[in-house]
C-alpha cells in the first residue's frame, strides 16, 4: 500500500456576506430585543455604535446603510440571546440577566461590559454565554 499525501492546510472557508435584506430583519429583531432589555436609546445606541439621534431614526423605520461591522454587532447581540434563551427556559430570565451582576465580569453586568462600544465587548459577552450554553 504506497502513502497517500494528506494535507494539513485550513480549508479556504468564507462564510457567506450577510444580505443588506439579512441585514434589516436582523435590525429589526435587535430593535426589539432592546426594548426586551429595557435600555434607553442612549445605551442602545453605544451597543450599535450610531449618534442617538441616527439610532431614533433607525428606531422609527428609517434605517440607513448596514455595513460590515454594523451587521457584526447585529450577529452577536442575536446570538447572545439565542444562547441565553436555551440557558434560561423563563423568558423573563433571559432578559433579566443582561443587567444583573456577574463574578465572569468583575461584578459588572454582561450590559456594563457591552457598554464599552467596542465589538469586542460584544464579543467577549457572546464568547461567555455561548461557554455556557456548550456546557448543557
Amino acid at each position: 500500500m504506497a502513502l497517500q499525501h494528506v494535507s494539513t492546510r485550513a480549508p479556504n472557508f468564507v462564510p457567506d456576506q450577510i444580505t443588506d435584506e439579512e441585514g434589516g430583519a436582523m435590525l429589526r429583531a435587535v430593535l426589539n430585543l432592546f426594548g426586551k432589555w429595557d435600555i434607553t436609546d442612549e445605551k442602545a445606541a453605544v451597543l450599535l455604535d450610531l449618534p442617538v439621534r441616527t439610532y431614533r431614526r433607525w428606531k422609527a423605520g428609517q434605517p440607513g446603510r448596514l455595513d460590515r461591522d454594523m451587521k457584526a454587532r447585529l450577529s452577536n447581540l442575536l446570538g447572545i440571546h439565542k444562547a441565553l434563551r436555551i440557558i434560561f427556559v423563563d423568558p423573563n430570565r433571559t432578559y433579566a440577566w443582561i443587567k444583573a451582576r456577574n463574578e465572569a465580569f468583575g461584578g459588572r453586568s454582561a450590559l456594563d461590559v457591552m457598554l464599552g462600544g467596542e465589538l469586542t465587548d460584544l464579543m467577549r459577552v457572546r464568547r461567555y454565554v455561548d461557554a455556557e450554553r456548550g456546557a448543557w
